[in-house]
């Protein structure tokens, strides 16, 4: 398998994101290929899902990421206590005026940050499901746009912690990118331990673009052409996840297209301008790992992917 160690070379990458990149590396060490994924999931206009245990950076990462791009930011602390018109608002009888006036949730941003999303009860986290994939929130029946871009991360802690509850397979099926965080390696920790706070490194951090120069990335990473080779490639791993016998349930038509996306943002990101079967393997366990469930055994996301990978050649 074609190894997946991140290259982010200066000439190999869009200036201005390059700027984007080294903001994130200097605050979030040791993280290369999950800034790297993070922007790929942002540029391909997706969401993203973080998983870890507490104090491993998630947060941080937000922040900077929602800072860094020039983005409107809001933060949610899911509980579940937390009702579905505590995130998408309501509307508020006013005295004066004798009618009711809508008053917008913290959905109504650019950037929402989910905060502990399994801590929430299955209504709340359905909540967002029509936000995650139009774009809008129905209530009260009227329909109103959100801002846009649109962008949900959200932070889940490990299932076997007390009070948390899994997203079903709907809301995973929402979210582009999962990554996981993981330890810092030792040198990283050691600058962490010895250096300043990482919230105070963060209000120094600047805006390195704004809303409508991502928008403009998004639409230059659609232009990337992709071969009959990487498509046929893209369809193979696809029917793989659904022959095999090793899943549940294979990977959607849907799934298939959010791989295409994010390969083709990171083909983006490195400076190419065709798609290659090596940027499908780049993402693919990232795309496709909360999108199956073993038959048997535990299911770790990214050794699901890494498993179809493994067993599917690159066509000649």
């Amino acid at each position: 398998m074609t190894s997946l160690k991140v290259h982010l070379e200066t000439d190999a990458v869009r200036e201005e994101m390059q700027s984007v990149y080294q903001q994130l590396n200097q605050l979030i060490l040791g993280k290369h290929l999950q800034i790297k994924l993070s922007l790929t999931c942002m540029l391909a206009n997706g969401h993203l899902l973080l998983e870890d245990l507490p104090g491993m950076g998630k947060t941080v990462l937000s922040h900077s990421l929602a800072k860094v791009l020039g983005l409107d930011y809001n933060r949610v602390q899911f509980t579940n206590d937390l009702l579905p018109a505590d995130l998408l608002g309501a509307s508020i009888y006013q005295a004066q005026s004798q009618s009711f006036h809508f008053i917008e949730g913290p959905i109504f941003t650019q950037f929402l940050l989910a905060d502990e999303i399994n801590r929430a009860t299955p209504k709340t986290q359905s909540a967002l499901l029509e936000a995650m994939e139009e774009q809008q929130v129905s209530l009260e029946g009227e329909t109103r746009k959100l801002p846009t871009p649109f962008f949900v991360i959200a932070t889940q802690n490990p299932a076997e912690q007390i009070g948390t509850a899994p997203l079903p397979e709907s809301q995973l099926d929402r979210f582009l990118i999962r990554i996981e965080m993981g330890y810092p390696v030792k040198t990283a920790e050691m600058e962490i331990l010895a250096g300043e706070s990482r919230r105070e490194l963060l209000e120094k951090i600047d805006a390195q673009i704004n809303a409508a120069q991502l928008e403009a990335y998004q639409a230059q990473v659609k232009n990337v052409e992709c071969s009959d080779t990487a498509l046929t490639y893209l369809y193979e791993l696809l029917q793989y996840s659904r022959e095999s016998h090793h899943f549940v349930n294979g990977l959607s038509t849907r799934a298939g297209l959010a791989l295409l996306n994010a390969a083709k943002a990171w083909a983006w990101l490195d400076g190419a301008t065709h798609l290659l079967p090596a940027h499908i393997q780049a993402v693919f366990p990232y795309v496709s790992g909360h999108r199956l469930q073993k038959i048997s055994g535990n299911s770790d996301p990214v050794e699901n992917g890494k498993l179809i990978l493994d067993n599917v050649a690159v066509p000649r």
